[in-house]
């Protein structure tokens, strides 16, 4: 899906590691939230309190999911699930431009 219709976006940011991550919230019709973000260079741990769909739109980022001892590398038009109520650990070289989707 390249576009999201009928929806409502909150308009203040979410801004996280000094400025180098950035997302907007999207509120779909039937009631479900996601967020558009961008990431710049740098390594990050993110918490989750939901099940998450991370999808990557563009660039491409390093992954290390719970669990995992190994980063797995992802380019633009992959995806992964990540269970609520955990951390996982990003590295991007260049950007990564991404949509995330919550599930319960």
């Amino acid at each position: 899906m390249s576009q999201f219709d009928n929806v409502s976006v909150i308009k203040k940011a979410n801004v996280y590691f000094d400025g180098k991550v950035s997302s907007r919230t999207v509120v779909l019709s039937d009631g479900t939230t996601k967020t558009l973000g961008f990431m710049q260079p740098g390594e990050f741990v993110f918490d989750t309190s939901k099940k998450e769909l991370m999808e990557l739109l563009g660039g491409q980022w390093d992954i290390l999911l719970p669990g995992e001892s190994e980063w797995k590398t992802f380019n633009a038009g992959e995806s992964f699930n990540v269970d609520a109520n955990v951390s996982f650990k990003v590295k991007v070289v260049d950007f990564a431009d991404y949509c995330c989707s919550y599930t319960d």
